[in-house]
Order: C-alpha cells, then sequence, then structure tokens
C-alpha cells in the first residue's frame, strides 16, 4: 500500500473502530493517541485516522485544541479534501434543497448532517453566508467560498464568525465579506406566506432561522382570528406566519430593539403594520406582568434562546423551561393553544417534555383545566439530522391545546 501523504493518527487500542465505520462523525482527545506529532498538528489539518492495527479509517479533520480533535470528513480514504470535494458535497445539498423548496431561501449546509462538520451554510437568493466553526473549514475558506458561488451562483457569500462554537474551536470572531458585497439593508425573506427582514451582517446567527419553517406553518394554521403572543419573537417568526394566515392581531416580545424593528418592517412589508404590536423587555418581566393585567391570548408562542447549550447548564436550563411554561400557561384562553420551544443540544425532547408538562401543571394549578399535546415538531428538512449525532437534531416544538 502506498504511503498516505497526510499525517496519520491513530485511535487508542481500548477505542473501537466500529463506530467510525459506522459513521459515528466525532472522535474526542481520550480516543486517540494524543502523541507530540498530534499534538504538534495545526488546527484544520486535514489527517488519515488508523485504528489500533494501523488499518486505514477514514479522512479526518483534526484540531488538537478541542476537545473535538477529529471529525470525519470522509470514509473513503483515497480522496482528497480540496474545490472539487467541495463542490461535490455542495452539489449534493442543492439536490435536495431544490426538490424541496420553490425559492432559494434555504439552508444549504446543515454541518454534520450534510457531511461537512461544524460548518453552516445559509442561503438568501443570491447571497450566502457561511458559519465557519470548525477549524477545518476556516483553513479552506477560500476554496469553500468560491465553491458555494460555483454550485450555488450566488454573487455574494459572507462569513458569519459569531457562532460560540468557534471560540471553544480556538477561533477568532471577524466577519468578513469573501465575494461580492454585503446588503447595505435587510434581506426580504418570504416564507409561510409572510415576510421576513433578514440583518445578514448584524443579526443574531446569519440573519434568520430557517430551522423553525414548518414550525411556523403549524402554529399559523391555529391563529385564523386569533390574538397571538410571540414570546422571544427575535424578527417575528411565529407572529408574522400567523398574521399571514389570518390573526386577528400579535404582540411581539424580545430584549432586542434591532429585532422588533425586522419584525415591524417584516409587517409593514405585508400590509399588517397595524396588526402588529411590538414590546422590548425581558421575556419573563413581560410574561409576569401579562399575566398581572390578566391578558388573554388565543395562542402563546415562547421560542427561547437555548437555555441549556451544555450538559452542565442543563439542570437550570429546564427550570428555565418550566418557569416559561409556568408563566405562559395562564395567559392562553381556555380551549387556545401553547407552543413551547427549545433549541438547547443538552437538553433531548423527553427532558424537555416533563419540564413544560410540570410549567404548566403548576400554571393551571386550580383552574380545573387541563392540558393535551397535539404535535410534536423539529427542523425543517433543510436541516437534515446525522443519525449517530443527536446534536443535529437540536430543535423541539411541543403544541400543546389546554
Amino acid at each position: 500500500m502506498t504511503p498516505s501523504p497526510l499525517p496519520v493518527i491513530r485511535l487508542m487500542p481500548k477505542t473501537s473502530p466500529t463506530g467510525v465505520r459506522r459513521g459515528v462523525p466525532w472522535l474526542y482527545d481520550n480516543e486517540l493517541v494524543m502523541d507530540r506529532r498530534t499534538k504538534a498538528l495545526a488546527p484544520g489539518t486535514v489527517a488519515l485516522l488508523e485504528d489500533a492495527n494501523r488499518e486505514p479509517l477514514a479522512l479526518v479533520a483534526v484540531n488538537p485544541t478541542s476537545r473535538i480533535t477529529a471529525r470525519v470528513l470522509d470514509l473513503d480514504t483515497s480522496q482528497t479534501i480540496d474545490r472539487s470535494w467541495l463542490i461535490a458535497r455542495l452539489r449534493r445539498a442543492l439536490e435536495l434543497r431544490e426538490t424541496l423548496f420553490d425559492a432559494p431561501y434555504y439552508r444549504l449546509i446543515h454541518a454534520e448532517g450534510d457531511g461537512m462538520p461544524g460548518t453552516i451554510i445559509d442561503r438568501f437568493g443570491d447571497t450566502c453566508v457561511i458559519q465557519p466553526n470548525a477549524a477545518w473549514a476556516e483553513v479552506l475558506l477560500d476554496d469553500l467560498a468560491a465553491a458555494v458561488a460555483e454550485v450555488t451562483g450566488a454573487a455574494h457569500v459572507l462569513k458569519n464568525a459569531s457562532g460560540r462554537a468557534r471560540s471553544l474551536e480556538g477561533m477568532d470572531d471577524a466577519s468578513a465579506v469573501l465575494i461580492g458585497a454585503a446588503p447595505d439593508a435587510a434581506v426580504p425573506v418570504l416564507m409561510n406566506g409572510a415576510t421576513y427582514m433578514a440583518d445578514l451582517t448584524g443579526g443574531q446567527k446569519t440573519g434568520i432561522f430557517y430551522d423553525q419553517r414548518p414550525n411556523h406553518a403549524f402554529a399559523a394554521r391555529l391563529a385564523k382570528g386569533a390574538r397571538v403572543l410571540d414570546v422571544f419573537s427575535h424578527v417575528g417568526g411565529y407572529s408574522l406566519a400567523a398574521l399571514a394566515h389570518g390573526a386577528e392581531s400579535a404582540l411581539a416580545v424580545d430584549g432586542s430593539e434591532p429585532a422588533l424593528t425586522l419584525a415591524q418592517n417584516g409587517a409593514a412589508a405585508m400590509g399588517m403594520d397595524g396588526k402588529l404590536e411590538t414590546r422590548k423587555g425581558d421575556a419573563f418581566d413581560v410574561l409576569e406582568a401579562l399575566g398581572q393585567e390578566s391578558a388573554q391570548f388565543d395562542v402563546v408562542i415562547c421560542d427561547p434562546p437555548a437555555f441549556a447549550p451544555s450538559k452542565k447548564a442543563l439542570e437550570a436550563g429546564l427550570r428555565a423551561y418550566e418557569r416559561t411554561a409556568r408563566l405562559a400557561a395562564p395567559l392562553v384562553r381556555e380551549g387556545g393553544y401553547l407552543v413551547l420551544c427549545s433549541c438547547s443540544h443538552a437538553a433531548d425532547m423527553e427532558a424537555f417534555r416533563r419540564a413544560c408538562l410540570r410549567g404548566i401543571g403548576r400554571g393551571l394549578h386550580g383552574s380545573g383545566r387541563s392540558s393535551q399535546l397535539i404535535h410534536t415538531g423539529g427542523a425543517g428538512p433543510d436541516h437534515p439530522l446525522h443519525p449517530h449525532l443527536a446534536e443535529t437534531g437540536y430543535l423541539k416544538a411541543l403544541f400543546f391545546r389546554l
């Protein structure tokens, strides 16, 4: 066998290669021989992974500074990780999105779910935004941007470096324009009959949360003629979809004034600015204030940021989800609907559901009311799950009738 030109890293003798052969995408530092040569590899180096018997297993991206020391790029060790390889991955991903969507507004690459670990690419028409959250994607960023432009035809490719994962990989937070130019205004995005305004350079993440698209649509089906409360609304994800499907009114609550302005601009673009009210403030404070006002809504949605972004934060996060449910449930009129969401990797569906049910039970205590769980939602199909990586199935949405 011809020796590989790539550096070689090796599994510890106690680490079974079976997982890698079956598709497990991550290898931690305690599963690998962390000798001097491996520790000296520059973050983002592509290496050949061998088992303890020196049999080739996969091509991996190495970052000795990260707990996730190796990310599997390809099980075919004869491949070369270059622009052509990137183009092939992108074309495969694009084929799925063009099957699913009529317009070029979607998540194009969902990290491990699309075979490009730690890499997010969202598409906004002729602009694509890359989040290179793993060191290998940063190293190959010029090739990646060129490949994205070639495959999609996008005129503009931006780098968003705001992801929390970048700091875990030892990378900076410097965003940049890679190809073309940054838009000089928010970009309108049409979804579920609503118009959203996405700030691609100063907004959260890449500018909009495509993952909630199917949950927005389901909530909108419940909202005809309804008074809607959308808490942690960001740019009006749930409230604008509800208005597009006949809601009487919507109140969007968020801590970010720029996000609420974008929500108002979206409503104005739909000709519905008179039906959207916004309230800036801490979500818990606003929920408590609405409770003291005895406010009632037909549909209440709470879509908070990740309260449990890590296992260390899990217990505190579950308490926060329970508190959200407790404060939100009394605001739902009898026979109305409560939507509770979580984007926490660390909180699985069962733990999240239990926390929500505890909160609903406490919030409705003494009222004689009960709850029905009518629908469970996840991310849209442009966020494919990696079957061996629970983190790719992070989004959870529970729809209750109270």
